[in-house]
C-alpha cells in the first residue's frame, strides 16, 4: 500500500494511491507499507531512485544499510514491533530523504508510525519537509524504546521482589512459581536484547545524519535536534546495558535457589534413607524367620500387610506434595 502525505494548512492530508494513480507533486512523505512491485515502479519513476526490496533491507552491513545514492541518502534501521504481546520482533524500516521528500518502506507496522501520522494529521509546520517528517518519526521511535525499557525496569524490579521475598510467603517454594519466574525473566531478557539492536541501529542512523550535515544543509534547530537524539540513543543504550546486567544477575540467583532448594530436598531423602538402612539390614539378615510370631497365626495377616504397603506408599507421597517437594 502506498500512502502520500501532503501539506493542507497545518496539517498532513494522507492520500492512498493505487498502483495506475499518479502521485501528486506536492507531497513530502511517501510511505510504502508491504509495498507491491508496481508500487514500487512507481515511487521510482517519481522520485527518481530505487527502491530496496525487502531482502536488501534486511542486510546487516552498515554499507548496504547507510549510503547515499544519486542524491539520495538511503538509512535503514531496526524497530521494535509487537512489544507488549508475548511475542515481541523487530522490523527493518528503510528512510529514504530524496531531496524535500521522504520515503519509508516497511513491512510491519511499528507504533511510533501510528503515533506521527495521528500528530501531523492533527497539526504541523505550514513549512514542513521530509527531513522534519523524519526527525519526528526518529524522535518518536526513540521514545518508544525509552518507554519500553521503563516497562521492562518496573517488571525487572518486580521479578526481584519476587524471588527474594521471604520463604514463608512462598510456601516453602514451588516448581510452578519457579517456572513462571524463570519465564518472565527470559521474556524480559530477549525484549530487552531487541531494543538493544534497535537503540544500536537508531544511534548509527542519527550519526549518519549528523556527519551529512554540510549536503543536508540542516538547519540549527535540526542540528540540536540532532545532538539531543545521539545523547538519548546513549544513556538509553546504558540503561539497556545496566537492565541487561540486572537480568542476568536473577537468572543467576534464581538458578541459585534452585539448587539450594533441590539440594536441601536431596538432602532429606538421604537422611531418610540412612535412618531405615539399619531396619532393613536387620531384617535381611535374620529374615523374619522366627517360631514364634504372632502374625502367623493372624487370619487377616495377608490383606493387612498389602493394605499397609499402600498405605506406606501414599503417606509419603501425600507428604512430599504438602511439603511442595514434587
Amino acid at each position: 500500500m502506498l500512502t502520500v502525505y501532503i501539506p493542507r494548512g497545518t496539517a498532513l492530508e494522507p492520500h492512498v494511491i493505487a498502483a495506475s494513480d499518479p502521485i501528486p507533486e506536492g507531497s513530502v512523505w511517501l510511505d510504502l507499507f508491504n509495498p507491491t512491485l508496481e508500487e514500487d515502479k512507481l515511487v521510482e519513476s517519481l522520485v527518481g531512485i530505487a527502491v530496496p526490496t525487502r531482502e536488501e533491507m534486511q542486510e546487516i552491513e552498515i554499507s548496504s544499510r547507510l549510503y547515499v545514492e544519486n542524491g539520495a541518502r538511503y538509512m535503514t534501521a531496526t524497530l521494535m514491533c509487537q512489544s507488549d504481546t508475548p511475542q515481541p520482533i523487530t522490523t527493518p524500516v528503510t528512510f529514504i530523504l530524496s531531496g524535500q521528500r521522504l520515503i519509508t518502506v516497511r513491512y510491519d507496522e511499528p507504533r511510533p508510525f501510528a503515533m506521527i501520522r495521528h500528530k501531523l494529521g492533527r497539526t504541523c509546520s505550514p513549512s514542513i519537509t521530509g527531513s522534519s517528517v523524519l526527525m519526528d518519526l526518529l524522535d518518536a521511535v526513540i521514545d518508544r524504546n525509552a518507554d519500553i525499557l521503563e516497562r521492562i525496569g518496573s517488571e525487572v524490579d518486580h521479578v526481584s521482589q519476587r524471588i527474594f521475598e521471604t520463604r514463608r510467603s512462598r510456601g516453602g517454594g514451588s516448581s510452578r512459581v519457579y517456572q513462571g519466574i524463570l519465564y518472565t525473566i527470559g521474556r524480559k531478557g530477549d525484549l530487552t536484547s531487541k531494543v538493544r539492536e534497535s537503540l544500536v541501529s537508531i544511534g548509527r542512523l542519527v550519526l549518519f545524519l549528523a556527519n551529512e550535515d554540510e549536503g543536508m544543509r540542516w538547519s540549527k534547530e535540526m542540528r540540536a535536534q540532532l545532538k539531543t537524539m545521539q545523547r538519548d540513543t546513549q544513556s538509553l543504550s546504558d540503561h539497556t546495558t545496566y537492565l541487561t546486567n540486572s537480568i542476568t544477575f536473577l537468572l543467576d540467583a534464581m538458578l541459585g535457589l534452585v539448587s539450594i532448594e533441590q539440594n536441601n530436598i536431596i538432602k532429606l531423602f538421604s537422611v531418610v534413607a540412612v535412618v531405615m538402612m539399619p531396619p532393613t539390614l536387620v531384617g535381611t539378615v535374620y529374615g523374619m524367620n522366627f517360631k514364634h510370631m504372632p502374625e502367623l497365626d493372624y487370619v487377616a495377616g495377608y490383606p493387612f500387610a498389602l493394605l499397609l504397603m499402600v498405605v506406606s506408599a501414599i503417606l509419603p507421597y501425600m507428604y512430599f506434595k504438602w511439603k511442595k517437594w514434587l
